[in-house]
């Protein structure tokens, strides 16, 4: 018995055009927020190329008229800039990566096996966000000059370990939450120990976490100023963020041309560590959707 199949009612025009409407909404609304977000980073850029005269002048202008490198020149000149990308690299990169190493079976003994030594845990990781950094700062500094680690990169690697443990902690604890547990136990029953099933079950559908939670540790202690600030004496040691403040003279005037040059070139690390990462990110969750 053949069924026969009516065609479906064409949609109204001004249904049509609604939705036309509302589809291009949206996309200026997106653009809009878009231009909103990447304004600071464009001005940024602009003035980096600018003459003094140009910046001087009363009437600004969006687009330099006379483009030019003498800002980074100047600033390279004058300051240490290579020295200090460096120094930020190392320790950013350092610090990132040994707390997402310690947090992952941490993480992972807090969700799964719940005690009061868990509970206490998680208690550490709200209370340890409450402190002001004028508060700890004359204890962490005495305690790292016994250490003898006052002005070495070692000492606030440790210290930017430190400070973002815990969060790292409570993002890969939602992360975990959401690995399903029969998972683990399919594997167990198939003879894996427990360390088989964290590193060859877990860990892979913990990608897009441990991606998210690299990403805001490296981003945190690449942009941190005052431990640096307070830490860090030789100038050959500062990180670069410690390093713009050079621009700006005893009477707080700024050298606005090589300092916005500086800047621009400080934010550049950050965004090419997302951009790098943000492909791994995606497919990281696209995985972990499917194998869940």
């Amino acid at each position: 018995m053949s069924r026969t199949f009516s065609p479906a009612p064409p949609v109204p025009r001004g249904r049509r055009a609604g939705r036309a409407a509302g589809r291009f909404g949206q996309y200026a609304a997106l653009l809009c927020y878009l231009v909103f977000l990447a304004f600071p980073l464009l001005w940024l850029l602009s003035t980096s190329f600018k003459s003094p005269q140009e910046l001087g002048s009363i009437d600004p202008t969006w687009i330099p008229r006379e483009p030019s490198l003498e800002n980074y020149r100047i600033a390279f000149d004058a300051h240490p800039l290579a020295r200090s990308a460096l120094n930020s690299l190392l320790v950013a990169g350092s610090a990132a990566l040994i707390a997402v190493t310690i947090a992952v079976p941490a993480a992972y003994v807090m969700v799964r096996y719940r005690s009061r030594v868990s509970k206490a845990g998680t208690v550490w990781i709200l209370v340890s966000q409450m402190f002001p950094l004028v508060l700890i700062i004359i204890p962490l500094f005495l305690v790292l000059k016994n250490l003898q680690m006052i002005n070495s990169l070692p000492g606030l690697v440790l210290v930017y370990v430190v400070w973002n443990l815990p969060f790292s902690l409570w993002m890969l604890q939602g992360y975990v939450k959401a690995v399903p547990l029969s998972l683990e136990e399919a594997a167990a029953v198939d003879g894996a120990s427990r360390l088989r099933v964290l590193t060859g079950v877990v860990l892979p559908l913990l990608t897009p976490g441990l991606v998210a939670t690299l990403m805001f540790s490296f981003v945190t202690a690449w942009n941190e100023f005052f431990f640096a600030l307070v830490l860090l004496k030789s100038p050959e040691r500062q990180t670069m963020s410690v390093i713009l403040t050079h621009f700006v003279g005893a009477e707080g005037v700024a050298d606005l041309g090589p300092l916005a040059a500086a800047s621009f070139l400080a934010t550049l690390p950050s965004l090419l560590f997302f951009a790098l990462l943000q492909r791994r990110l995606v497919n990281g969750m696209l995985a972990g959707s499917v194998k869940g």
